[in-house]
């Protein structure tokens, strides 16, 4: 999947009205839905544990992507592919056994994912870049919502792509990615976009669409 995908994130939508405000995406091409996972301790929110990921997996027509703000993420991966998730990554941060934990996600049928925050330097992934499906890039600080993307991120996007060279591996920015910055992201080498804040303020379809046509 190496084409330009959009990925709302459900942290940045009203979770009273999750339903309404993301089913319509659908029809639109949105095909991932983007789920934060938050232990209360890796990051300072409590978010979307591993039944609710699969309560909201029943109930939304999207594949997920997990993302796993948690520490010893191993214990809870089985569980969200059993639930049905399609996409999990685990932070560099987060295990100091992180080849173990993509091994276990790829193992049970799911595509593997990397994330590093804004000060973790790309040469962490060195020896398991061919193990990857995708590196999250974050672009803000992980775990609190509403932030402004660190605009010095482009330079390590850009590093990245050229450690990928001709991998098939997915580059995901998440962290303030809005209209105005997400062609910058694309420039420097990023292909999988996050969207929480932007996407759902205000209206989510005409949204998209702005994000849409910034990408092309």
């Amino acid at each position: 999947m190496s084409k330009n995908v959009i990925m709302p994130s459900l942290f940045g939508a009203d979770i009273s009205e999750l339903k309404k405000e993301v089913t319509p995406l659908r029809g639109l091409g949105i095909d991932i839905l983007h789920v934060d996972m938050m232990d209360g301790s890796f990051v300072p929110n409590i978010a979307f544990g591993p039944s609710q990921v699969a309560d909201l997996k029943r109930s939304l027509p999207f594949m997920f992507d997990v993302h796993m703000m948690v520490e010893n993420p191993d214990k809870f991966i089985p569980d969200l592919v059993k639930a049905g998730v399609e996409f999990i990554s685990v932070h560099q941060e987060a295990t100091p056994h992180l080849l173990k934990s993509i091994q276990l996600i790829k193992a049970l049928g799911a595509k593997a994912g990397v994330v590093l925050n804004p000060g973790t330097p790309i040469n962490t992934l060195e020896v398991v870049i061919d193990e990857v499906d995708y590196v999250l890039i974050m672009t803000v600080n992980p775990g609190v919502g509403g932030q402004q993307l660190y605009t010095p991120i482009y330079k390590k996007i850009a590093a990245l792509k050229k450690m990928i060279g001709s991998r098939s591996v997915a580059i995901q920015v998440d962290g303030g990615v809005n209209v105005k910055n997400s062609r910058k992201c694309q420039e420097a080498g990023a292909n999988w976009f996050v969207v929480g804040s932007f996407m759902f303020s205000g209206d989510p379809q005409a949204n998209l669409q702005a994000l849409n046509h910034s990408l092309k």
